[in-house]
């Protein structure tokens, strides 16, 4: 049989890695060494060795990443491969509880709530049991509960855990138990899971129904897993369960890539796979086909400092590339204005797009001072993993009619809409509503629905009982109606439509279209001949409630510089990177200090910053920064030390000052760089060609006044004329000969003057 032509493109590991098809496998994936070809030729060759593709589980992070694989596979394979079973952990599983629904007693039809509704309800039952919420903080409640149920804790087995509930006396949260029953009570009782009880509830179907287990066991008899480094302790105890009969498991990922601790992955399940598996066989991907050798091989001189690893050594054919960069900065504004400066300048020479440029950073609030200097050299840009289409209000809003529409019990759905547009049913009624909800053990819509039943509710019955009868008449279309037609329909019934196109603000006429943005997605989803799913309202909203960061619609009219955290470029790539906020209590953050497990976590990070690079790295710090109101002094970071001279460009950082101090201070233990500037005593200003002499000497400027001559190391001469602010927060304004105004802080300024 003639070997298929898709292994010709293939390198030797990734083709014995495509061939191996049975019994466990762990594909050991580096950076850039093409692990998305490697599953979508794998699964398209069991299918071609006559598997069946109703046989085959594939699991990855992102509905983006399923989507395009199956498709790659429908080009090798043809039709069979719309039977396959691939998508995320979550649209999978999710999958399977609405078949499964009554084995748990939840209806088929339950509403998946997201992170806005599970934090809304937790602050109303914060806000019913009288609690502080300055305490008891809404978001930190969230997490806690969400990372129990990562970890299999249920709400009954929390309370009987004496050292979790003894944490929550010493935090000062001692009511956290019952605020976790009362969420997962409510969201049962509103037939609602979130996306975490979307992996603990399919655990939970598969340990407590036997057959259940069996039958998925069997039906599955190849199971995939894409990026096994990032899954947690719920997640990995399914694959395990589910991979038990037949022990053909491949999971695919890179140790050195695992960042998600905060959502409770956990890296052990990639590093004990083979004491799990002792039979396993074990495959490299260490060409890296990326990135430039420097960039490699800075990356691979950072993670080999961490002692939690697998063994594997990333390399690449590629070209040497240009060295890195660092850029040195006195402020963190003065950080933006370099960085976008360097754009600016890389731009003009590689005659690339901006699209070609990402900046990224540790935490999203680093953002502001890149915005504004991006903003004033009017370059395009885009933040990555901010508000989300789905997110924005009046999206929400017809979302929420809609949700109710097929879950009359969805409580987050009902709360949200019942009194939108304005229909004389204020919070006092509400207010009431939940209460007698909660005093008869029945749902809102209960109540709702049966408001006449309910003395309590007062003169506000009548509107309640309109509204009632308003989306029973919805419920009634739901069976007959495709999901367009109804939810046009609903659109203009309940006002929505007409109440934002009356409001003719820019604000206003932004929110109408986009309503009518998510009534034409609606009309593509109907409309959609390429997808087998139902067109059918229930299936819409699963589609949507599923969606990640990474399947956002992107505005692709007009190239952008792109901006993002770290977390959120994982598995992305750009031609040119900046990554900015190397300091010490930034990155790594002043958190992740407690231990060495932590330490290395943000090596791992800063690992998978660098590796988006594919020509050219730069990275940034700021010696002094902003923080809550005040100006510290900011140490660089420790990961700057621990890069290899070779791979840095042996040129001054540029820099408010050159003095040798700070130089040691900024470059640790890059002698040789340090050495090299000190042998000229002189380097080269970005800002003119005058020589600037490392051994400059600052003067006292404690008595600068407006009106002095001073002097700059690396600006030249220049008049003060004006100072601002007090203590180390002040400023000073100076008139350049040779480049102009600059504001500078002056306790870093480093001037002398000259003549007063």
């Amino acid at each position: 049989m003639q070997a298929p032509p898709y292994l010709d493109s293939l390198n030797e590991a990734q083709k014995q890695a495509v061939l191996h098809t049975s019994g466990p496998v762990m594909i050991i994936a580096g950076a850039g060494s093409g692990k998305t070809r490697v599953l979508t030729y794998r699964i398209a060759h069991l299918i071609r060795q006559e598997i069946p593709a109703y046989n085959i589980l594939a699991l990855t992070f992102t509905n983006k990443a399923a989507k395009e694989m199956q498709a790659r596979i429908m080009e090798i394979c043809g039709s069979e491969a719309r039977n396959l079973w691939m998508g995320t952990f979550h649209s999978v599983f999710a999958k399977i509880l609405r078949i499964e629904a009554d084995r748990l007693n939840y209806p088929s039809s339950f509403t998946i709530y997201d992170t806005d509704d599970s934090k809304s309800l937790i602050k109303a039952i914060i806000k019913e049991m009288q609690l502080d919420d300055k305490i008891y903080k809404p978001n930190i409640i969230y997490n806690r509960i969400s990372n129990a149920k990562n970890n299999l804790i249920t709400a009954e087995a929390y309370a009987s855990a004496s050292d979790l509930v003894s944490y929550d006396f010493k935090s000062g949260r001692p009511k956290f138990i019952e605020i976790y029953r009362a969420y997962a009570n409510r969201c049962f009782k509103a037939g609602a899971m979130d996306f975490d009880d979307l992996l603990m509830n399919t655990d939970k179907l598969f340990r407590m129904h036997p057959d259940v287990l069996l039958k998925y066991q069997h039906k599955f008899k190849y199971i995939m897993v894409d990026e096994y480094q990032d899954t947690n302790i719920c997640q990995y105890s399914i694959i395990k369960r589910l991979a038990a009969a037949h022990e053909n498991i491949c999971v695919v990922g890179d140790d050195a890539q695992s960042i998600y601790s905060f959502r409770g992955a956990t890296i052990q399940n990639i590093l004990n796979f083979q004491r799990d598996y002792r039979d396993a066989s074990i495959f490299k991907l260490e060409q890296n086909y990326r990135s430039t050798q420097t960039i490699v091989g800075a990356a691979g001189h950072i993670i080999a400092k961490n002692k939690d690893q697998l063994e594997k050594e990333v390399w690449t054919s590629n070209e040497e590339g240009e060295k890195i960069r660092i850029i040195r900065a006195v402020t963190d504004n003065e950080e933006g204005r370099l960085v976008v400066q360097s754009i600016f300048e890389q731009r003009m020479k590689s005659q690339e797009s901006y699209g070609s440029f990402v900046i990224l950073y540790r935490t999203n609030y680093q953002s502001r001072s890149f915005e504004e200097a991006l903003r004033k050299l009017s370059i395009p840009y885009r933040i990555y993993g901010g508000t989300s289409f789905y997110q924005r209000k009046e999206v929400k809003d017809l979302i929420a009619y809609l949700r109710l529409v097929v879950n009359p019990n969805d409580e987050a759905a009902l709360k949200r809409i019942i009194n939108y547009p304005a229909r004389k049913i204020g919070n006092s009624t509400l207010d009431k509503i939940i209460l007698t909800s909660n005093q008869g053990n029945t749902s809102l819509w209960e109540v709702v629905k049966n408001v006449a039943q309910f003395p309590l509710i007062g003169r506000s019955a009548a509107h309640v009982q309109r509204f009632s009868l308003m989306m029973q008449s919805f419920m009634s279309m739901k069976d007959a109606h495709n999901a367009y037609d109804l939810a046009s329909h609903v659109a203009k019934q309940t006002g929505l439509l007409k109440f934002l196109h009356e409001d003719k603000t820019t604000e206003g006429i932004s929110k109408y279209e986009n309503l009518v943005e998510l009534l034409n997605g609606i009309k593509e989803f109907t409309e959609d001949d390429t997808s087998e799913l139902s067109k059918d309202l229930s299936t819409y909203l699963q589609e949507i409630s599923l969606l990640t960061d990474a399947d956002k619609k992107e505005d692709n009219e007009t190239p952008k510089v792109s901006l993002m955290t770290i977390h959120s470029s994982k598995g992305l790539e750009y031609p040119f990177v900046y990554i900015v906020g190397l300091e010490e209590n930034l990155f790594p953050s002043q958190m992740a200090l407690n231990s060495r497990a932590e330490l290395e976590e943000e090596r791992r990070l800063f690992y998978v910053a660098i590796t988006r690079a594919e020509k050219k790295l730069n990275l940034s710090f700021a010696t002094s920064r902003f923080r809550f109101g005040s100006l510290l002094s900011c140490e660089p970071s420790r990961f700057i030390d621990e890069i290899d001279n070779q791979f840095l460009e042996l040129q001054p950082i540029k820099s408010s000052s050159h003095q040798p101090s700070a130089l040691n201070k900024g470059f640790g233990n890059n002698k040789s760089l340090i050495s090299s500037l000190q042998k000229t005593g002189k380097v080269t200003s970005q800002f003119s060609k005058r020589p600037i002499d490392i051994n400059f000497k600052a003067g006292d400027t404690s008595n600068i006044d407006s009106g002095d001559q001073v002097e700059h190391n690396r600006f030249g001469k220049g008049k003060v004329i004006l100072l601002e602010g007090e203590g180390n927060a002040r400023k000073v304004k100076v008139l350049f000969e040779e480049v102009g105004e600059k504001t500078l802080v002056l306790s870093f300024a480093k001037l002398r003057i000259i003549s007063s």
